[in-house]
């Protein structure tokens, strides 16, 4: 087809409220109902048939009640890591081969899908193998994983514009070719949507991919993958692989035709997939692009002018909303002594007050359980070193209950020691270190806190003073890569604050934007000259 189209103009998905009441409420609550009373085979989708994975067996549990299986994967195996290579290959040349427009329209359609009849679904499934509240995963699952692909595509077609200036009688073009080989994707499990967007986002621009998610959110996985093969997706270019990733290691790792890897999760995973491509790094057909979004120890500074409201609300809902599961979440804070002494009593009382629960029976809990043992354990452990150090004071929660589901109450610990390490070590749970500071020392303790952690991700400052605002935005201009004013350090919408952070949380390449694109795309110069020389002598020549 000849012409050049115009992709339909991304708006971000409106947020449902599920309201009692409500449509949407009576048909996730349906959804969640059945979906529970299944257990499902977890199954690996390698060249478009679904497979059980050969290896040692893994259960899916509901976090909040870990005596319900949901479903049962299996560890994939070198041959399975093989088999979906082999298929990725072969699917290649027919999904680079598709125009823009045909790939376009598949995630467009999967969009649509999500935003209709697949949402109850997919929600429902988030509820229930990741704990979320309805809110938090509508946010997530629904919206924000509708705009990925929405904008995603918004953004491609700009990519694809960008073209290089001509000179009398030459014709320069820019061509944009996918990465030669495959993309490995590996998801975390705190995100429906960044599941999804990791290995849609590179075949969008005709790469194809491996996509291994993680154990703990294998469930919504598998129902995501069958909403993109409803969408039209080809088989192959899109292989998902199950299970703990040692195969992945094992063989997709060094194997010559790793064109990248696009990655959220820990910094220490990640900095083990960055060091074993350094050390194979001789054997690749070219350079794989590594692409990483990983921890955060994120914070939010409150200046004397702060609102107490203002304060109150962006610690609640940026620290304990999905149990303090985001990369985002802040877990910890500074609060000028004049203004912690009007606040902590009522913000601690909010805190005790926070429902906790089973998010699948309940759907008006703020809060559910932590996604497995090893987070719970954690968590539990760090507790403990709080209650038995002396500079740390014990606030609110504390209580963990493992009886029926990994509960971990929203804990606030105040300490007089900026360094340590509840303002310093990422626990990505509901645990909130508060150091409070002399209101004379600002800038002192802005000094000590830039650099307390070795994270950048977000950050936020809580001031009606404008140019202390200002001031504190400068002087934390690298501590962040998403910096938030008199709001949470949470919640970023694609399309608005594009998300990624830098030293120890990765390579920030903002994901749902024009940055993130650019990475999977391996350009070609085209000089065509009309009228080329036919004499090789130059005038200087003479």
């Amino acid at each position: 087809m000849d012409g050049v189209t115009n992709v339909p103009g991304p708006v971000n998905e409106p947020v449902k409220s599920y309201a009692p009441g409500s449509q949407e409420r009576a048909a996730l609550e349906a959804k969640i109902k059945e979906l529970g009373g299944q257990q499902l085979s977890l199954t690996m989708t390698i060249g478009g048939e679904q497979r059980p994975g050969a290896g040692s067996p893994i259960d899916v549990v509901e976090p909040h009640n870990h005596r319900h299986t949901l479903g049962q994967l299996n560890n994939a195996t070198d041959d399975d890591v093989r088999t979906a290579i082999e298929a990725a290959r072969q699917a290649a040349p027919g999904w680079r081969a598709l125009s823009f427009d045909d790939r376009a329209a598949i995630f467009l359609r999967a969009a649509e899908l999500l935003a209709g009849p697949w949402r109850a679904t997919i929600n429902a499934a988030t509820v229930l193998g990741q704990s979320k509240s309805p809110f938090q995963a509508e946010i997530d699952a629904a919206c924000e994983l509708i705009d990925f692909w929405r904008y995603n595509v918004h953004y491609a077609r700009q990519l694809l514009t960008e073209q290089p200036g001509n000179a009398p009688g030459i014709w320069n073009r820019l061509e944009y070719r996918p990465l030669e080989g495959f993309v490995l994707a590996i998801t975390p499990f705190n995100f429906t949507s960044i599941a999804a967007n990791l290995p849609t986002a590179p075949a969008l621009l005709g790469n194809v991919v491996i996509w291994k998610p993680s154990p703990t959110q294998q469930f919504s996985a598998h129902f995501l993958m069958r909403l993109l093969e409803e969408a039209g997706l080809p088989p192959g270019v899109i292989n998902m692989v199950t299970g703990d990733g040692q195969a992945l290691s094992e063989v997709a790792l060094p194997h010559p035709d790793l064109a990248g890897i696009h990655f959220t999760g820990s910094t220490a995973t990640f900095q083990h997939l960055w060091r074993t491509v350094g050390e194979n790094i001789a054997g690749y057909r070219a350079y794989p692009r590594l692409v990483g979004e990983t921890g955060g120890k994120d914070f939010i500074v409150a200046h004397p002018s702060a609102d107490p409201a203002v304060l109150t609300t962006a610690l609640i809902r940026g620290s304990f909303e999905y149990q303090g599961q985001k990369c985002s979440a802040a877990s910890r804070a500074y609060v000028p002594r004049s203004l912690w002494d009007r606040v902590r009593d009522d913000f601690c009382d909010e805190v005790e007050a926070l429902s906790m629960g089973n998010v699948a029976e309940d759907l008006s809990l703020f809060m559910g359980a932590v996604i497995d043992r090893r987070a719970f354990d954690k968590h539990r452990e760090a507790i403990a070193r709080a209650r038995a150090t002396d500079s740390i004071r014990l606030l609110a929660g504390g209580d963990t209950d493992d009886t029926e589901g990994f509960f971990v109450r929203p804990t606030v610990l105040e300490s007089a020691d900026p360094t340590d390490e509840i303002f310093t070590k990422e626990y990505f749970g509901p645990i909130l270190g508060v150091h409070v500071y002399a209101d004379a020392d600002y800038d002192a303790m802005l000094a000590q806190m830039e650099g307390a952690s070795p994270y950048g991700l977000t950050g936020a400052v809580i001031a009606q003073d404008r140019a202390a605002i200002a001031a504190t935005s400068e002087r934390l201009r690298f501590a962040a890569g998403n910096f938030y004013i008199n709001d949470k350090p949470t919640g970023a919408v694609v399309g608005q604050q594009p998300f990624g952070g830098a030293r120890a949380s990765g390579t920030n390449d903002k994901a749902g934007s024009i940055f993130n694109l650019i990475r999977w795309v391996n350009a070609r110069t085209i000089k065509e000259t009309f009228v080329p020389p036919t004499d090789y002598r130059y005038p200087h020549m003479g």
